[in-house]
């Protein structure tokens, strides 16, 4: 891989499912990653889990993160992934901050025990039949301890790490987003590393890497309701590429509904709303799709509500949508 100012799609619960990421990754994105598998789960074949596995043909390379805290579990999750082809990188996921995982010794929770961390890393890479292995991590747990988690990872045998810039106690808090420890950290890695955090744009995308000396970024929310952030960071421009958002929207729903069925009608309200932020009439139009169950009723919704012009410019063809060229 080349670490060059590297583009990742974040792993985002109930987001950044395969249709999703089929959307972001024709933008330009360089790594796509899987929404946060439970190694317990991966072990007890839950039919959810392996279908949250499942990649699209266009993403190359693609990662699989998981998460855990117990060693036996840990490794057997590994040798469900082994003969599944397709996956390029099994990233470990040690920076959720959700009490359900990180109160359980899971995400975050590792960050207390970092002689654990480095052992469950090493058991990972001695036992995956994967290219590539990777870890996220945050800051810390209640406190920030930046160097002692760097100087841990170089103990471990990770081919890069995702620094998240927040410890765990802070959340999504916007106002304690530490790039300065991002930077130090980087200073410290042996291993290329990529900043993640309240990157909201290519501007900002470009000075958390001038600020950092980052390999690259990874995005998550922002990308929620702009997937083309991708193509803006790639081409330094604050533009929006040649695309209907009328069309995207519409390519994403169908993607949804060959995956998951009549269920990703429903699956896609939430989707909605993030389309629908900054248009006039979105509150209204919120309401409504949350009442929807038919594809045929939501479908028609979406034509009426996004206009034909309402993301559109006059730069370079970029990507082909529902077979029609915009």
């Amino acid at each position: 891989m080349d670490f060059n100012n590297l583009l990742m799609l974040a792993p985002l619960a109930g987001y950044t499912d395969l249709p999703f990421r089929s959307v972001v990754k024709k933008f330009g994105v360089d790594i796509t990653v899987s929404e946060m598998i439970s190694s317990h789960a991966l072990v007890y074949a839950n039919a959810k889990t392996q279908k949250m596995v499942e990649k699209s043909p266009q993403e190359n390379p693609y990662s699989v993160q998981i998460s855990g805290s117990k060693e036996d579990i840990l490794k057997r999750a590994i040798d469900v992934l082994n003969p599944i082809d397709g996956i390029d990188i099994i990233d470990f996921n040690c920076g959720c901050p959700a009490p359900k995982v990180a109160n359980h010794g899971n995400g975050s929770g590792l960050l207390k025990d970092l002689k654990h961390l480095v052992k469950l890393l090493t058991l990972i890479k001695d036992n995956t039949n994967k290219p590539y292995t990777s870890v996220k991590v945050r800051l810390g747990f209640d406190k920030k301890i930046p160097h002692e988690i760097a100087h841990a990872l170089n103990d471990a045998p990770i081919d890069f790490a995702v620094v998240h810039g927040r410890t765990r106690s802070d959340g999504y808090k916007k106002d304690r987003i530490d790039y300065q420890s991002i930077q130090e950290m980087k200073q410290i890695l042996k291993a290329p590393l990529i900043a993640n955090g309240e990157i909201t744009d290519a501007q900002k995308a470009k000075e958390v890497l001038d600020f950092t000396g980052a390999n690259g970024v990874m995005i998550g929310r922002a990308a929620l309701s702009s997937p083309w952030i991708f193509w803006q960071i790639k081409n330094n421009t604050t533009e929006l590429p040649a695309v209907v958002k009328k069309e995207l929207v519409l390519e994403h729903f169908d993607a949804m509904v060959d995956f998951y069925g009549p269920r990703g009608v429903v699956m896609f309200r939430k989707n909605l709303h993030a389309y629908a932020k900054g248009h006039s009439e979105a509150s209204t139009f919120r309401t409504e799709v949350n009442a929807m169950t038919s594809v045929h009723t939501m479908r028609e919704s979406i034509e009426r509500f996004f206009d034909d012009s309402a993301v559109v410019s006059d730069l370079p063809l970029l990507v082909t949508l529902n077979k029609k060229s915009m």
